[in-house]
Protein backbone atom coordinates (compact mmCIF):
# COMPACT_ATOMS: atom_id res chain seq x y z
CA UNK A 1 0.00 0.00 0.00
CA UNK A 2 1.24 3.28 -1.34
CA UNK A 3 1.44 6.38 1.29
CA UNK A 4 -1.45 8.86 0.56
CA UNK A 5 0.02 11.89 -0.82
CA UNK A 6 -1.10 15.89 -0.92
CA UNK A 7 0.64 18.02 -2.57
CA UNK A 8 4.60 17.62 -1.02
CA UNK A 9 3.10 16.12 1.58
CA UNK A 10 2.70 12.23 2.54
CA UNK A 11 0.41 10.82 5.21
CA UNK A 12 0.63 6.60 7.08
CA UNK A 13 -2.62 5.15 6.22
CA UNK A 14 -1.39 1.33 7.31
CA UNK A 15 -0.05 1.79 10.77
CA UNK A 16 0.84 -1.08 13.43
CA UNK A 17 0.65 -0.17 16.78
CA UNK A 18 3.83 0.10 18.79
CA UNK A 19 3.51 -2.74 21.80
CA UNK A 20 7.04 -2.70 23.76
CA UNK A 21 9.38 -4.82 25.88
CA UNK A 22 11.35 -4.26 28.33
CA UNK A 23 15.53 -4.22 26.63
CA UNK A 24 17.68 -6.07 29.13
CA UNK A 25 19.95 -4.09 31.44
CA UNK A 26 23.02 -5.50 30.33
CA UNK A 27 21.96 -5.55 26.52
CA UNK A 28 21.26 -1.44 27.21
CA UNK A 29 24.92 -0.98 28.78
CA UNK A 30 26.38 -2.96 25.78
CA UNK A 31 25.05 -1.19 23.02
CA UNK A 32 25.73 1.94 24.70
CA UNK A 33 29.51 1.19 25.05
CA UNK A 34 29.21 0.50 21.30
CA UNK A 35 27.87 2.93 20.62
CA UNK A 36 30.06 5.60 22.76
CA UNK A 37 32.92 3.93 20.86
CA UNK A 38 31.91 4.37 17.45
CA UNK A 39 30.78 7.95 18.07
CA UNK A 40 33.61 9.64 20.79
CA UNK A 41 36.52 6.82 20.54
CA UNK A 42 37.93 5.33 17.39
CA UNK A 43 34.91 4.14 15.20
CA UNK A 44 33.71 5.59 11.88
CA UNK A 45 30.40 5.98 10.79
CA UNK A 46 29.35 8.14 7.88
CA UNK A 47 28.17 11.64 9.02
CA UNK A 48 25.42 12.25 6.19
CA UNK A 49 23.21 9.82 4.88
CA UNK A 50 23.22 8.59 1.54
CA UNK A 51 21.95 11.55 -1.17
CA UNK A 52 21.33 13.40 2.13
CA UNK A 53 22.04 16.63 2.60
CA UNK A 54 22.48 17.49 6.79
CA UNK A 55 25.50 16.10 8.02
CA UNK A 56 25.50 14.33 11.09
CA UNK A 57 27.57 15.44 14.33
CA UNK A 58 29.27 13.00 16.61
CA UNK A 59 26.37 13.04 19.21
CA UNK A 60 24.13 12.97 16.17
CA UNK A 61 26.00 9.60 15.08
CA UNK A 62 26.04 8.44 19.29
CA UNK A 63 22.13 8.47 19.60
CA UNK A 64 21.82 6.80 15.75
CA UNK A 65 24.01 4.21 16.71
CA UNK A 66 23.02 3.06 20.25
CA UNK A 67 19.03 3.06 18.53
CA UNK A 68 20.57 0.93 15.33
CA UNK A 69 22.90 -1.85 18.01
CA UNK A 70 19.91 -1.46 20.53
CA UNK A 71 17.67 -2.97 17.46
CA UNK A 72 20.08 -5.43 16.39
CA UNK A 73 20.86 -7.02 19.03
CA UNK A 74 16.94 -7.28 20.24
CA UNK A 75 15.96 -8.97 16.44
CA UNK A 76 19.41 -11.37 17.19
CA UNK A 77 17.51 -12.82 20.91
CA UNK A 78 14.65 -12.88 19.27
CA UNK A 79 16.09 -15.21 17.19
CA UNK A 80 17.77 -16.81 19.37
CA UNK A 81 14.97 -17.67 21.81
CA UNK A 82 13.05 -19.38 18.54
CA UNK A 83 15.83 -22.04 18.97
CA UNK A 84 17.29 -20.97 15.81
CA UNK A 85 20.97 -20.33 15.29
CA UNK A 86 22.74 -16.88 13.97
CA UNK A 87 26.34 -15.80 13.84
CA UNK A 88 26.80 -14.34 17.19
CA UNK A 89 26.85 -10.67 17.16
CA UNK A 90 29.35 -7.91 15.98
CA UNK A 91 30.56 -5.52 18.60
CA UNK A 92 33.94 -4.84 16.81
CA UNK A 93 34.90 -0.74 16.81
CA UNK A 94 35.50 -0.31 12.92
CA UNK A 95 37.85 2.16 11.30
CA UNK A 96 37.18 4.34 8.52
CA UNK A 97 36.83 2.47 5.69
CA UNK A 98 35.30 -0.53 7.36
CA UNK A 99 32.00 -1.29 8.83
CA UNK A 100 30.22 -4.61 10.11
CA UNK A 101 28.65 -6.01 7.23
CA UNK A 102 25.20 -8.47 7.32
CA UNK A 103 23.34 -7.05 10.47
CA UNK A 104 22.58 -10.98 11.38
CA UNK A 105 23.68 -13.87 9.77
CA UNK A 106 20.68 -16.67 10.47
CA UNK A 107 20.62 -20.27 8.52
CA UNK A 108 22.67 -18.77 5.63
CA UNK A 109 20.42 -15.95 5.47
CA UNK A 110 21.83 -12.33 5.63
CA UNK A 111 19.19 -9.94 7.65
CA UNK A 112 19.41 -6.56 7.79
CA UNK A 113 18.23 -4.96 10.62
CA UNK A 114 16.45 -1.17 10.31
CA UNK A 115 15.83 0.62 13.11
CA UNK A 116 13.26 3.44 14.04
CA UNK A 117 11.79 5.16 17.04
CA UNK A 118 8.62 3.88 18.53
CA UNK A 119 6.15 6.08 16.64
CA UNK A 120 7.88 5.45 13.73
CA UNK A 121 5.53 3.30 11.38
CA UNK A 122 8.13 2.97 8.24
CA UNK A 123 10.60 0.33 6.97
CA UNK A 124 13.34 3.44 5.05
CA UNK A 125 15.88 2.33 2.53
CA UNK A 126 18.22 5.36 0.93
CA UNK A 127 17.21 4.85 -2.99
CA UNK A 128 20.75 5.65 -3.82
CA UNK A 129 21.94 2.41 -1.72
CA UNK A 130 20.21 0.24 -4.09
CA UNK A 131 20.19 -0.66 -7.72
CA UNK A 132 16.93 -2.47 -9.63
CA UNK A 133 17.89 -5.80 -8.94
CA UNK A 134 18.09 -5.36 -4.98
CA UNK A 135 22.16 -4.94 -4.81
CA UNK A 136 23.43 -2.99 -1.77
CA UNK A 137 25.32 -1.26 -3.68
CA UNK A 138 28.03 0.41 -0.85
CA UNK A 139 29.12 -3.44 -0.40
CA UNK A 140 28.92 -4.19 -4.05
CA UNK A 141 32.58 -3.95 -5.41
CA UNK A 142 34.09 -6.35 -2.77
CA UNK A 143 33.51 -9.60 -2.91
CA UNK A 144 33.56 -10.11 0.83
CA UNK A 145 30.78 -8.22 1.60
CA UNK A 146 26.70 -8.42 1.30
CA UNK A 147 25.64 -7.44 -2.03
CA UNK A 148 22.07 -8.40 -1.50
CA UNK A 149 19.93 -9.01 1.75
CA UNK A 150 17.47 -11.66 2.22
CA UNK A 151 15.29 -10.12 4.25
CA UNK A 152 15.13 -6.93 6.21
CA UNK A 153 13.40 -6.62 9.87
CA UNK A 154 11.86 -3.19 11.16
CA UNK A 155 12.74 -3.33 15.34
CA UNK A 156 11.60 -0.03 16.79
CA UNK A 157 13.32 1.37 20.16
CA UNK A 158 11.35 3.68 22.87
CA UNK A 159 12.61 6.17 23.67
CA UNK A 160 13.39 8.28 20.62
CA UNK A 161 17.45 8.64 21.23
CA UNK A 162 16.97 11.89 18.40
CA UNK A 163 15.12 13.52 21.09
CA UNK A 164 18.18 13.07 23.87
CA UNK A 165 19.43 16.69 24.61
CA UNK A 166 22.87 15.41 25.00
CA UNK A 167 25.25 18.65 26.71
CA UNK A 168 28.69 16.76 27.34
CA UNK A 169 30.41 13.77 26.13
CA UNK A 170 31.70 12.69 29.34
CA UNK A 171 30.84 9.23 29.30
CA UNK A 172 29.97 8.56 32.96
CA UNK A 173 26.98 11.28 32.56
CA UNK A 174 26.21 10.20 29.41
CA UNK A 175 25.56 6.87 30.76
CA UNK A 176 23.69 8.23 33.59
CA UNK A 177 21.52 10.19 31.00
CA UNK A 178 21.09 6.97 29.00
CA UNK A 179 20.11 4.44 32.08
CA UNK A 180 17.25 7.02 33.49
CA UNK A 181 15.06 6.45 30.61
CA UNK A 182 12.87 3.28 30.87
CA UNK A 183 14.09 0.94 27.36
CA UNK A 184 11.03 -0.71 25.48
CA UNK A 185 11.25 -2.31 21.95
CA UNK A 186 8.70 -3.84 19.34
CA UNK A 187 9.32 -5.96 16.07
CA UNK A 188 7.34 -4.37 13.52
CA UNK A 189 7.80 -7.08 11.16
CA UNK A 190 9.52 -8.27 7.83
CA UNK A 191 9.83 -8.00 4.37
CA UNK A 192 12.23 -9.84 1.55
CA UNK A 193 14.36 -8.88 -1.24
CA UNK A 194 11.55 -9.91 -3.24
CA UNK A 195 9.77 -6.98 -1.64
CA UNK A 196 11.99 -4.72 -2.26
CA UNK A 197 12.29 -5.28 -5.94
CA UNK A 198 8.84 -5.04 -6.10
CA UNK A 199 9.22 -1.58 -4.32
CA UNK A 200 11.78 -0.55 -6.36
CA UNK A 201 10.10 -1.51 -9.69
CA UNK A 202 6.57 -0.13 -8.67
CA UNK A 203 8.13 3.23 -7.06
CA UNK A 204 7.75 3.21 -3.64
CA UNK A 205 9.82 6.48 -3.04
CA UNK A 206 9.32 9.05 -0.34
CA UNK A 207 11.19 11.63 -2.13
CA UNK A 208 13.96 13.96 -0.46
CA UNK A 209 12.60 17.57 0.94
CA UNK A 210 8.72 15.86 0.98
CA UNK A 211 7.35 16.33 4.58
CA UNK A 212 6.58 13.08 6.31
CA UNK A 213 2.33 13.53 8.08
CA UNK A 214 3.11 17.24 6.73
CA UNK A 215 5.95 17.91 9.31
CA UNK A 216 8.92 15.76 9.13
CA UNK A 217 11.24 17.11 5.63
CA UNK A 218 13.01 14.24 4.28
CA UNK A 219 16.51 14.19 3.98
CA UNK A 220 17.08 12.12 0.86
CA UNK A 221 15.00 9.70 -1.35
CA UNK A 222 13.76 6.45 0.66
CA UNK A 223 12.42 3.01 -0.75
CA UNK A 224 9.42 2.85 1.65
CA UNK A 225 7.01 -0.11 2.97
CA UNK A 226 4.59 0.50 6.01
CA UNK A 227 4.49 -0.74 8.86
CA UNK A 228 1.23 -2.34 8.66
CA UNK A 229 2.18 -4.12 5.37
CA UNK A 230 5.24 -5.85 6.85
CA UNK A 231 4.87 -9.60 7.59
CA UNK A 232 4.44 -11.31 11.21
CA UNK A 233 7.65 -12.69 12.98
CA UNK A 234 6.19 -15.96 13.33
CA UNK A 235 6.09 -16.64 9.10
CA UNK A 236 9.95 -15.57 9.46
CA UNK A 237 11.02 -18.17 12.04
CA UNK A 238 9.05 -20.89 10.10
CA UNK A 239 10.87 -19.99 7.04
CA UNK A 240 14.58 -19.93 8.87
CA UNK A 241 13.67 -23.45 10.87
CA UNK A 242 12.68 -25.37 7.58
CA UNK A 243 15.60 -24.40 5.66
Amino acid sequence: MKLKKSGHSYFINNKKQFVGTAIPDDTLKNCFEFAFNMAFGKGHHRNHRTGGRLKRTEKDIFKNTLQGKLAECMAYYYLKDKDLICKPLDFEIYGKGRWDDADIICKGKKISIKSAAYYSNLLLLETKDWDKDGTYIPNSKDPNLTAYYDYFILVRIQPNTNCFFIKHTDKALLWNLVNSKNWYYDIAGWSSLATLKCLIENKYILPQHAFLNGKIKMDADNYYIQAGNLKEMTCLTEILKAL
